[in-house]
């Protein structure tokens, strides 16, 4: 061996003992004779413990048998020393055939000895590319064979070496698109925030196409990295020196995204603020058709809620008007919307004509303008709002004080009688800060020299008005009231006169006891009868009954707010107590009589055929001399008729009983006038007038009673069911 390597001007070494190097050696020489040992599959039965059930499974086991060169299978010849305990992989001498292939005269090797020694006589295949966030790079699979011998089955690599555009792909579209590095840039940070504002943008405009898709960012950086970016560490070694020179090279403009043609947006189409009131509501947008908040919704804090007219809300904001008008267009009934066709460009002359804010209700103006235009009768009823979807009516969300959702619709109305309570204690929160002492309770008479009509506190940019009043408080207690802060002036208009009315009852004088003793038997025994707990009880509701008198005198309909008024509408109704408790009482004791004689004649009267009369009339005797509401707070019949219309009470009764006594002379004219009477109820009851009207419409009804009825008694004022009509219709 030294005679044969001097000519090669090799140098030997110190002699040193290295079994692997010896393999090493060997092995050069004999690539083609090295072998893996094999796994195979054992199928088993897995007995799942408490099931008793069999399930097919596979088990790997290693075999005697070895993986050659060009497929071939081989195992240790048994008198090799490695035959009882066989290597992973081996190499050997040589292989000879008898029952089957032999391997003799082996020796243990590692397989990454012969991926070294064979150079280029290996094959290599590379799978899997992807991106390792952790890594910052693009990460392959390699697998190394030598004659078909598996020698690495399967070994990480960066797959840059094999492949770098595919990784330079990979990395813009992984770590730069979707944000999958740990990396953090500037211009990644503003990348960001413009998709974020475009897609609001979108979201407002109702158009998708507006937002930016990942094609649309992978061409914005695939144009500006070179070549050799591809993994985070080439990245940033390339952006630190580029930055120096183009330091918003890869801060992405509207135009880069969207093109010229797509970047122009109107605030005043889309805007942010909804001014209402003087108040700034702020908008929000999505474009999601079928969810609830899909179209534009307007954020409302909850001290506001109750101020909101949903007028101004119908017609959106200026960029959706067009496709709200030509829905509703479509939505007319055909033989009317065959003369605005098509929908889309009538609903653009419609919105030319009418000024840049449109105000008052959405239909009326709509169907006016329609029919100005078109020369066709258009109806605010005509329109199927039905048809409307959800992206096309303003959504209010609710929030209270820490911005948390308290409620969400479509519906104004009924969010406003839905969180009521609600919206009163958060005016009276906000209030409550500015005028800490104004609300009060248990109050017995006016103490305080004036109530403001109303008080305005700041709440962030708005201004929260808040409506005090007085509010008559007790289970039947008379003369007790507190002052609370109502969010709407309606409220204010409600409560207030009652609890006027509880004060002044505080103050004047009841006069039952002296009353009772003058009167005569028959009005005491009548009285008797009268639907009330006590006589006391009778009297303090004539005394309401003439405290709400004297407050329509002074036409103030019980908003008095000074304690001047209070006082001399307290001396106005004490002068005159006397005698209208004592007039009233002889005209509720003449009515009690008629009550009771005209529920004798109902009970008397033989006309089985009108059983529905009678009951009827015996429901509306009740009706007429009702008891005492429950609470106190909306008194009895007296109170409740007041005192000018209650002897027409006296009347309506007698014409119940007049009614009953003639059913039997003129059934045909009864049922004729039941007809028409049946026609007034059901305008009432199906009327969506305020409840002040449907009650003077109430008492127009009873008039109707009398000239159907009981014409000799008279009207006390022309009556008719198209008169009735036309009130509830007014």
């Amino acid at each position: 061996l030294k005679s044969l390597t001097k000519p090669l001007g090799l140098t030997l070494g110190a002699p040193k003992i290295d079994p692997d190097g010896i393999h090493k050696c060997l092995l050069s020489g004999m690539l083609s004779h090295i072998g893996l040992r094999q796994l195979t599959e054992k199928h088993a039965a897995d007995k799942s413990a408490g099931k008793g059930k069999d399930a097919a499974g596979t088990a790997k086991r290693q075999s005697n048998e070895y993986l050659g060169s060009s497929g071939t299978k081989f195992v240790i010849f048994p008198g090799s020393a490695l035959a009882k305990k066989p290597p992973a992989a081996v190499m050997s001498a040589e292989l000879v055939e008898t029952s089957r292939l032999f391997a003799r005269m082996n020796a243990a090797i590692d397989p990454e000895w012969a991926e070294k020694l064979a150079g280029d006589l290996c094959k290599r295949q590379y799978s899997e590319p992807h991106w390792e966030k952790s890594q910052g790079a693009v990460i392959g699979y390699e697998r190394v064979t030598l004659y078909g011998v598996p020698i690495v089955a399967s070994r990480r690599i960066q797959f840059s070496r094999i492949d770098a555009g595919y990784c330079r792909e990979l990395f813009i579209r992984h770590a730069l698109v979707d944000g999958e590095w740990d990396s953090k840039q500037a211009f990644d940070r503003a990348n960001r925030a413009l998709i974020r504002e475009l897609e609001a943008l979108a979201e407002r405009s109702r158009k998708p196409q507006l937002i930016p898709d990942e094609e649309d960012m992978f061409r914005f950086y695939d144009a500006r990295v070179p070549a050799e970016v591809v993994s985070t560490r080439s990245f940033e070694g390339w952006w630190k020196q580029a930055r120096r020179n183009t330091p918003e090279l890869l801060t992405a403009t509207r135009e880069d995204l969207l093109g010229e043609e797509q970047t122009h947006h109107d605030e005043r189409e889309h805007p942010s603020v909804w001014q209402h009131g003087g108040q700034q509501l702020k908008l929000h947008y999505r474009f999601d058709p079928g969810a609830v908040d899909d179209g534009v919704t307007v954020e409302v804090p909850l001290p506001l809620l109750a101020g909101l007219q949903p007028d101004a809300f119908d017609w959106l904001v200026p960029g959706m008007r067009l496709e709200l008008v030509s829905t509703l267009i479509k939505s007319l009934p055909k033989a009317i919307r065959r003369n605005v066709v098509p929908a889309n460009d009538w609903a653009a002359k419609a919105l030319a004509a009418l000024p840049a804010e449109p105000t008052g209700n959405l239909l009326a103006v709509l169907a006016e303008t329609l029919q100005r235009l078109s020369g066709t009768l258009v109806s605010a009823g005509d329109f199927d709002v039905s048809r409307l979807t959800d992206g096309l009516k303003m959504t209010y969300r609710v929030v209270d004080a820490r911005a948390k959702t308290v409620g969400v619709g479509t519906d104004l109305a009924a969010l406003q009688a839905k969180l009521a309570s609600s919206n009163r204690d958060a005016v009276a929160a906000v209030a409550a800060k500015v005028h800490s002492d104004i609300e009060r309770a248990g109050l017995t008479g006016w103490d305080f020299d004036s109530l403001p009509q109303s008080i305005e506190s700041k709440h962030g940019a708005n201004v929260v008005r808040a409506f005090p009043a007085l509010v008559a408080v007790g289970k039947g207690q008379a003369g007790v009231a507190d002052i609370r802060l109502f969010s709407t002036q309606a409220e204010q208009a409600a409560a207030h006169p009652r609890g006027v009315r509880a004060l002044v009852q505080a103050g004047v004088q009841s006069p039952a006891s002296y009353v009772k003793e003058h009167l005569t038997q028959q009005e005491n025994l009548a009285l008797v009868t009268a639907p009330y707990p006590s006589f006391n009880a009778f009297i303090d509701d004539v005394i309401a009954a003439s405290i709400d008198r004297e407050l329509r005198k002074i036409q103030l309909d019980g908003l008095i707010f000074t304690k001047a008024e209070f006082e001399r509408l307290r001396s106005a109704v004490q002068l005159n107590l006397m005698d209208t408790v004592f007039d009233t009482s002889a005209l509720v004791a003449k009515i009690m009589v008629a009550v009771r004689e005209a529920g004798k004649a109902i009970g008397d009267t033989k006309a089985f055929a009108f059983l529905s009369v009678l009951a009827a009339e015996k429901a509306h005797l009740d009706e007429l001399a009702h008891p005492v509401v429950a609470g106190g707070q909306g008194g009895g019949f007296v109170s409740l008729a007041g005192l000018d219309r209650l002897p027409r009470i006296l009347v309506y009764v007698q014409a119940v009983k007049r009614r009953v006594e003639q059913l039997n002379d003129n059934p045909g004219r009864d049922r004729a006038g039941q007809v028409e009477l049946d026609q007034a109820l059901a305008l009432v009851a199906a009327s969506g007038a305020s409840e002040a009207v449907k009650r003077s419409a109430r008492w127009m009804v009873e008039e109707l009673r009398v000239s159907l009825f009981a014409q000799h008694l008279g009207t006390s004022e022309p009556i008719s069911v198209q008169r009735i009509k036309k009130a509830l219709g007014a």
